[in-house]
């Protein structure tokens, strides 16, 4: 026969008579109640509205800084890029119910699909989770991307969490961050092609180009530099689109024979991995190439 424990709340007076095994199942449990835990009413509620898409955009903070003391190439660094959508990759390969991520330059956006229960659809949970998988994505993988290159200090990401309801919704935020892309993308790319290439100052080059518009830039690249930008890598102009996909792999599996011999065979599995894209997100092509990537606005 067990012998009987005396199990003493932590708030004192109240005792209970139980065997050793419940004990150590629910005296533990009790014990956690304290006088302390009123505290737990102070935190709010911060549940993301449900049949939303949850959309976390990290940006790099003080990244400029950051860039400059790192010697990222201007005006676009592709170590630095790599490296970017290397770390959303983890983050997508570890929260499933993200269904789409865009990046640019030192941000990334990620996009919940609108029946994700994870974290029970916390706003903190999912920011922290996000912004935490990414910011040590980008240390781990730094040297993958940078070589022998010195990790000068930690980077640093600040996030915020944004809900979308309908698809057109989603869609026009992914085009705002694909524009900005461009806007940003097209000034400094003439900007410093007057700094490398004319030996301009930074303050000249700026002077130069204030008021101009895209057609004016694009002359200026053009007419002065013979540089088509249509032609610059889709990179640069057009960001970093990840998505999942279904690919068929083909791998050896061993098979035990009757005779006890073994025999080697082909087998075909589908897997799903997450692939990156450098197009257009604006038009309607690329959402009817990838047609389940949104769930329905019926739903």
């Amino acid at each position: 026969m067990l012998t009987a424990h005396v199990c003493r709340y932590l708030q004192g007076i109240k005792t209970c008579v139980v065997s050793p095994v419940a004990c150590l199942f629910t005296c533990t449990h009790t014990m956690a109640k304290s006088k302390f835990e009123y505290v737990r009413n102070f935190e709010g509620d911060d549940t993301c509205l449900r049949n939303c898409y949850i959309v976390v955009r990290l940006d790099g903070r003080s990244f400029h800084k950051f860039a400059e003391q790192h010697k990222f190439i201007k005006p676009n660094d592709n170590r630095a890029l790599g490296l970017m959508t290397r770390s959303a990759r983890s983050v997508m390969e570890e929260l499933d119910d993200i269904i789409i991520a865009y990046g640019q330059s030192d941000e990334f956006s990620f996009v919940f699909k609108r029946t994700s229960t994870w974290f029970k659809r916390r706003a903190s949970k999912l920011l922290t989770h996000v912004t935490s998988q990414f910011s040590s994505s980008y240390v781990f993988y730094w040297k993958e991307f940078f070589g022998e290159q010195p990790l000068l200090y930690p980077p640093g990401f600040d996030g915020r969490v944004v809900l979308y309801p309908s698809n057109r919704n989603i869609k026009d935020y992914l085009s705002w961050r694909q524009a900005d892309c461009h806007v940003n993308n097209l000034y400094n790319t003439v900007f410093w092609t007057l700094v490398q290439k004319s030996g301009l100052t930074t303050t000249q080059a700026q002077d130069r180009l204030k008021g101009t518009l895209a057609a004016d830039k694009n002359e200026i690249l053009f007419s002065e530099f013979d540089i088509n930008y249509n032609n610059e890598p889709a990179v640069h102009r057009k960001g970093t689109t990840l998505i999942w996909e279904k690919q068929d792999e083909t791998v050896t599996k061993q098979m035990n024979l009757a005779n006890d011999e073994k025999k080697d065979v082909l087998v075909t599995r589908t897997r799903k991995s997450v692939q990156a894209y450098h197009c257009d997100i604006i038009g309607e092509q690329f959402w009817e190439q990838h047609p389940d990537i949104l769930e329905n606005d019926d739903c």
